[in-house]
């Protein structure tokens, strides 16, 4: 159930239209950096529990 050659088709379509040729390659910059960001806060390490604090969750 993935997308087809036509759904991407329309969807880059739609986003031509919204935001114009010219302003393309801004937007696509902004969401290549945000998808590295996701990825990277993904993958990061959690912060380990401090002993001693009160980290009980109800």
């Amino acid at each position: 159930m993935g997308l087809g050659v036509w759904e991407i088709v329309l969807i880059l379509v739609i986003v031509l239209i919204i935001f114009g040729a010219g302003k393309l390659p801004e937007v696509a910059d902004s969401l290549g950096k945000g998808v590295k960001s996701f990825k990277n806060a993904v993958n990061a390490p959690d912060e380990p529990v401090k002993p001693g604090k009160d980290n009980d969750q109800a």
